[in-house]
């Protein structure tokens, strides 16, 4: 589906593709009279719009002024700020981040749903272990072969995501081990190769057999239900910007997702902004000030960025996971503040690099989730606080304003 539609955009006579582009930041009416490109954002003014975007062009590092009447958000999630992800690289909260910069709200930042089962691998990226494979008799054991997962729910490995992550992140840290072990061997040689072809020979890449061995699984962060306020059109609440996908907060997900209900929003929500934009009268783009790199320099110290980015999400799989406490979440946040004023002197004196703008916008994105998870004081969904285990019956939506 994916390379059916990239095809079709690609040969379009009226759409140009700016490949090896990242976008840095949202040029808005504010920006545009009170401040320069690269600096601070100014105080709000009457009448805030979007008018496009500063992007870096990643092949020779100069930043381009892309002006535009309406500007759609399509960045994904925000798997990359936790240690463990399904996501892929990019998906580092760019378009939550640039977004909240811009003056739109964000809600339900908290519910964050992780995969129970990714390979536990060094060399292993983001290889999900598919929920069939617990679906077809796998049994999740600890290291000496023990099984867990009755202990925690009636309904062992086949209960929900959220239940059977909790489970195994309870066994990792009661245990002090990296990992548990899904075991399918049970099942034959022939019945595996024949339903996980793909699990197996991946596997096998790995050195991993898994018709004769149990496979090393992490919980991994899988899906952002929350994300970048949006109406049934796709409009942000800043005039020019529209979101959609895994970057916004439709209310679809609530605070549990449903598996296919990532695609359903894509496809909905995306062709619901076009029609709305397409409906929308004109809009000429006012003359908008170039990037301004006149006070910075290269970067002297590259290990800075590849240091920090470590630590933010060590700090998130540990201290704001699958299973959550209010202590936990204030010393988080703590440490996220002080990487924060680290990473914005580093940005206001150095030239940007596709890093550099990643980690801004994951060490935003962190602290968003932080204090969305402070603020809501019960368990709910993919939310779970051992300081609040019950279910409120008040039920609300976490909005944090810019």
């Amino acid at each position: 589906m994916q390379n059916t539609l990239v095809g079709r955009i690609k040969s379009h006579p009226q759409v140009e593709v700016f490949e090896w582009h990242e976008a840095i930041d949202l040029i808005t009416e504010r920006k545009r009279r009170t401040s320069s490109p690269s600096g601070g954002w100014g105080a709000a003014v009457e009448g805030d719009r979007v008018w496009g975007a500063y992007v870096l062009d990643r092949r020779d590092g100069r930043v381009k002024t892309i002006g535009a009447p309406f500007t759609i958000i399509a960045a994904g999630g925000t798997g990359k700020v936790y240690l463990y992800t399904t996501n892929p690289d990019s998906a580092s909260g760019d378009g939550i981040a640039m977004a909240w910069r811009a003056g739109a709200p964000v809600a339900n930042m908290e519910f964050i749903q992780f995969h129970p089962t990714c390979l536990f691998h060094p060399h292993a990226k983001s290889f999900l272990i598919s929920e069939a494979v617990r679906g077809e008799g796998g049994i999740l054991k600890l290291p000496d072969g023990e099984r867990f997962m009755p202990q925690h729910d009636a309904r062992a490995e086949l209960a929900p995501r959220d239940i059977v992550a909790r489970a195994i992140d309870f066994e990792i840290k009661k245990h002090g081990i990296d990992c548990v072990y899904l075991d399918i061997t049970h099942k034959g040689a022939d019945f595996i190769k024949a339903h996980f072809p793909t699990i197996h020979a991946r596997c096998l890449e790995y050195g991993i057999d898994i018709t004769r061995e149990p496979i090393p699984v992490v919980p991994a962060a899988h899906y952002m239900c929350g994300g970048v306020v949006t109406d049934l059109h796709g409009r942000t609440a800043v005039p020019g910007l529209y979101a959609a996908g895994e970057v916004t907060c439709t209310g679809l997900h609530g605070a549990n997702r449903l598996a296919s209900n990532s695609l359903l929003e894509c496809l909905v929500f995306a062709e619901a902004a076009a029609a709305d934009i397409l409906a929308s009268p004109p809009q000429p783009v006012p003359v908008l000030p170039a990037w301004d790199e006149s006070r910075v320099t290269d970067a002297d110290e590259e290990v800075v960025i590849s240091h920090n980015w470590d630590e933010l999400r060590r700090t998130m799989w540990n201290y704001v996971g699958i299973v959550r406490t209010t202590k936990r979440l204030e010393r988080a946040r703590h440490r996220i503040q002080l990487l924060q004023a680290e990473i914005e002197e580093f940005y206001a004196n150095f030239r940007v690099s596709n890093d550099l703008i990643e980690l801004r916008n994951l060490v935003l994105t962190a602290d968003l989730i932080v204090r969305s998870a402070l603020a809501r004081k019960e368990s709910r969904g993919l939310h779970y606080s051992r300081d609040y285990p019950q279910t409120s019956k008040d039920v609300r939506d976490t909005v944090l304003q810019p």
